[in-house]
């Protein structure tokens, strides 16, 4: 199989899609790899690498796009990407279709078969390829929420660990999963006073056993939740439904109850977030200002440390790539049904029901899709 690898064009996105360790396995499994030039240098991978893993290099991205039986990304496609994909051909990366209706109904016209990777599930219910992103932007989320939090940056200008006889800063983390649970580990690590909403009591009990107490937890009630986020200096969203558009768990009205410079990091910004005032943003203009606090809402944030970043998507995503260059995807999918969960669209066909519910589009079961 032909396998492509474009350059990243989203605002201030430095990951790729493969590393050249992966370009090397694919090669090794009998597959050529396409990869369009410079586009491993925000990584810190440059074409020579690429070339010494066997890779070929290749000028733009509408050869890449043109030449490829795959192409594998990491941001959703762009709509000038969108434009070059063409039917019968896999497309393997995030997609967040939810809160996305331009990109689904592009998507949909191209013919092609795109496999998610925030859909993509494992046996003991998680989510493997959205999980090491998750893992960075939930310890980002606590340092971009500091730097919010500064004066200069039009926040409060609390510390986050306070000093001798000055209180921490108040941390609100709304979700005990796996962006949740980082966020909270690093904010308290800082020093900061942390408390973890959420509505499993399992899943609270664990945070308590293996903490420590570390930071505190709290039921996710509508009360508990509007009377903890009046009182934080920062509020983190790390809710997550699977493939579907975020709740919307702080509304406008509530930022009335908050401190003026507080500050909002939302993680939850692609699918769309989990405040209603929430839109998203680029590294380059990151925060904004609404009542008085200041939203932080990155849609790529962990492409801040693209290396890490990229390193890890790609240790993550490799055993499913090399499955479905093997393979071929429909066979891929029909052994593995966690990486079948991945199926979004494949020839004009929604494949996924929650991106559908959202949307108000029809959708194919995906064990149809394979076994025609």
């Amino acid at each position: 199989m032909k396998i492509g690898c474009p350059k990243e064009i989203k605002p201030q996105e430095f990951r790729v899609g493969m590393t050249p360790n992966a370009a090397r396995e694919a090669i090794a499994h009998g597959h050529e790899v396409l990869v369009q030039t410079s586009a491993g240098l925000g990584a810190g991978f440059s074409d020579e690498d690429y070339i010494s893993a066997g890779a070929r290099i290749l000028d733009s991205a509408e050869e890449v796009f043109a030449t490829a039986d795959m192409i594998v990304k990491v941001k959703e496609p762009q709509a000038v990407e969108r434009k070059m994909l063409r039917e019968g051909q896999l497309l393997f990366t995030y997609l967040h279709l939810a809160p996305d209706p331009d990109q689904t109904h592009d998507l949909l016209a191209s013919g092609c078969t795109a496999i998610a990777y925030e859909t993509v599930t494992d046996a003991s219910g998680g989510l493997p390829l959205l999980a090491p992103m998750s893992e960075v932007a939930g310890k980002l989320a606590p340092q971009v929420g500091a730097w919010t939090l500064q004066k200069a940056n039009g926040g409060r200008g609390v510390l986050m660990g306070g000093v001798p006889g000055v209180g921490p800063a108040r941390v609100v983390v709304i979700g005990g999963g796996v962006v949740g649970t980082h966020a909270a580990r690093v904010a308290a690590g800082m020093g900061a006073d942390v408390t973890v909403l959420d509505r499993s009591l399992p899943r609270m009990r664990y945070l308590d056993d293996v903490f420590g107490g570390q930071f505190k937890t709290s039921f996710a009630s509508a009360g508990n939740t509007a009377e903890l986020v009046a009182e934080a200096d920062m509020v983190v969203g790390a809710v997550l439904i699977p493939g579907a558009a975020a709740p919307k768990l702080v509304t406008r009205d509530q930022l009335s109850t908050m401190k003026p410079g507080a500050a909002i990091v939302d993680v939850a910004i692609d699918q769309g977030g989990c405040f209603e005032t929430s839109r998203a943003t680029t590294h380059q203009d990151p925060i904004y200002d609404v009542d008085g606090i200041m939203h932080y809402c990155v849609a790529n944030m962990p492409g801040a440390v693209a290396r890490t970043s990229t390193i890890a998507l790609g240790n993550a995503t490799m055993p499913f790539l090399l499955a479905l260059a093997d393979k071929g995807w429909k066979t891929a999918c029909l052994e593995d049904p966690h990486l079948m969960a991945g199926l979004n669209v494949h020839a004009g066909q929604l494949t996924y029901y929650a991106v559908g519910k959202a949307l108000g589009l029809d959708v194919v079961s995906p064990q149809v899709i394979v076994k025609t």
